[in-house]
């Protein structure tokens, strides 16, 4: 990884305006002036004529795609015990692998092996949950940090409702999460750390009024889930009696937007009142249709959301989720909408390429403040990719290649990356294919 000043990459840009249109531009250039975009051009301007040109040819240039939500410890055990429902799915695979964690050996080798995927993905900027096990979180975030990529980081709370091997006491999770949290606020560049209440059937009263009371003095991000399940949120409703729903059992401890940047998981099973509540603390959504086809969970009102301004993004959700891939999840997120517009709701038309691409960039990189498009001012985050292995007999235009990309492409075709201006140095993926075929 190299910082760079000012320079221009060259080739065809194609970027998110808005949420209904993207720009294409051929042959265009791309302009980086100390990590921020400053614009995108036919032509190099006067004043740019002298910088220094990387020319990637008939090459995509893309922002950097976002995930909102993706388990680090999970990605060890991705593509296993896909018949099972969340609870299950819970207790067999995913409670069981995160305990390995404490083992500081085991968990160097399952994270390098994440963090090594996730810097040869697409994905530029990422939430990610660690476990518990607080020594194995700052290890997670220190593999992340020298990759470039900018994360945030969250050591997992937990205090009931969850095995023994896995349950804090409220006092020690809050004594720890502060711990590491002073830590990591000072110690990293590209890495921050986020509140992390796995979820509220797992986390005592006690312990989440501590987690809102550390997120508040600090200002950190919280994440989390929300309504992924029909059993889970019946339980949320045994469990917080006095809440209205789900989402104001959060926003009674002071755990859903308003004051910090929030993003929930899933919220398959939303009420109007919750929407609303939603709109208002600006908590965002990470829609995770993979994850949520294969634990049988449901289909996210996503049009809704969209209509009603709630801020959403896509999230991999490993291991629910069987790829990091944030393409497979636009891809997923576009034909899970189908089935919802045919089977369950015919009011809320489909999504289009144009909105499942604006969620992967700049919908979802919004959390993370002006990511995700080529608009002056953004980071400068860029992914460029080489589609030319992807044979055709045909011309396609820009916007069918980008299509094409979203529903066939895999890290194989990412040749280059770049985040806040920095060239992250990932494998070559294109020249090692070509070797093989």
């Amino acid at each position: 990884m190299r910082e760079t000043g000012c320079f221009a990459l060259k080739g065809n840009i194609i970027y998110p305006d808005s949420i209904d249109q993207i720009r294409y531009v051929p042959k265009g250039y791309l302009i980086c002036e100390n990590g921020k975009v400053m614009g995108v051009y036919n032509n190099l301007p006067e004043g740019y004529l002298n910088i220094r040109v990387t020319d990637y040819g008939d090459r995509l240039i893309i922002p950097g795609l976002t995930d909102l939500h993706i388990h680090g410890p999970q990605y060890a055990f991705r593509g296993l015990s896909m018949d099972l429902e969340l609870i299950d799915w819970l207790n067999e695979n995913t409670f069981p692998e995160e305990a390995r964690y404490s083992d500081l050996e085991y968990a160097k080798k399952a994270y390098t092996i994440f963090v090594n995927d996730l810097k040869n993905s697409a994905t530029t900027r990422a939430c990610i949950f660690g476990t518990i096990h607080e020594e194995a979180t700052v290890l997670l975030m220190e593999l992340l940090e020298a990759t470039g990529l900018k994360c945030l980081v969250g050591k997992v709370n937990m205090d009931r409702n969850s095995p023994d091997y896995l349950c804090e006491s409220s006092a020690w999770s809050a004594k720890s999460t502060r711990r590491w949290l002073k830590d990591a606020l000072k110690k990293y560049k590209n890495v921050a750390p986020i509140i992390t209440p796995r979820f509220l059937p797992t986390c005592s009263e006690a312990l989440l009024k501590e987690l809102a009371a550390l997120s508040e003095e600090y200002m950190c991000p919280v994440q989390s889930h929300l309504s992924e399940n029909i059993a889970e949120v019946k339980w949320v409703r045994e469990l917080c009696k006095e809440a209205k729903s789900y989402s104001d059992a959060y926003d009674r401890f002071g755990l859903f937007g308003g004051k910090v940047p929030t993003v929930m998981a899933h919220c398959v099973y939303i009420t109007e009142e919750e929407i609303e509540l939603m709109k208002k603390n600006q908590v965002f959504v990470a829609h995770c249709p993979e994850s949520n086809t294969n634990l049988s969970s449901g289909i996210a009102p996503v049009r809704k959301f969209l209509e009603e301004k709630v801020p959403v993004g896509l999230g991999s959700d490993v291991a629910a989720g069987s790829s990091n891939s944030i393409f497979k999840a636009m891809a997923a997120a576009i034909q899970v909408s189908k089935l919802r517009w045919r089977l369950v709701d015919s009011d809320l038309k489909p999504l289009t390429i144009e909105e499942a691409f604006y969620m992967g960039t700049k919908g979802g990189g919004a959390f993370f403040g002006k990511v995700g498009s080529f608009l002056e001012g953004y980071e400068f985050d860029a992914v460029i990719i080489d589609d030319s292995s992807l044979a055709h007999p045909q011309p396609l235009n820009l916007k069918q290649r980008l299509e094409r990309v979203i529903y066939l492409s895999d890290d194989r075709h990412i040749c280059d990356k770049y985040v806040s201006g920095s060239r992250i140095e990932i494998r070559d993926t294109v020249k090692d294919l070509r070797q093989l075929m």
